[in-house]
């Protein structure tokens, strides 16, 4: 139970468990980050234009970019091209 929980998992993307921990949790937060500045766009509209989008965007980037092993268990997501120009 314990190796499944913390270690199948860091081991099948090629990471520690500390590695997978500080990529995760700065994801999360970026992510977070991302989101409380759409919130604000919400409200007041001329705040964070592009914010939520480049974030998504940057973070899409980076997970492709940083799993050439697991591209090759799973079909990678392609986003369509209107989708990732779009803007909140």
């Amino acid at each position: 139970m314990f190796k499944r929980l913390f270690i199948d998992h860091p081991r099948d993307v090629g990471e520690s468990y500390a590695e997978h921990f500080a990529t995760a949790a700065g994801f999360g937060v970026r992510m977070v980050i991302g989101g409380l500045a759409c919130i604000v766009h919400a409200f007041l509209p001329a705040l964070f234009i592009r914010t939520a989008s480049d974030t998504v965007k940057s973070l899409y980037g980076t997970m492709k970019a940083r799993q050439p092993a697991f591209a090759e268990q799973r079909p990678a997501f392609e986003a369509p091209e209107w989708q990732l120009d779009y803007e909140i």
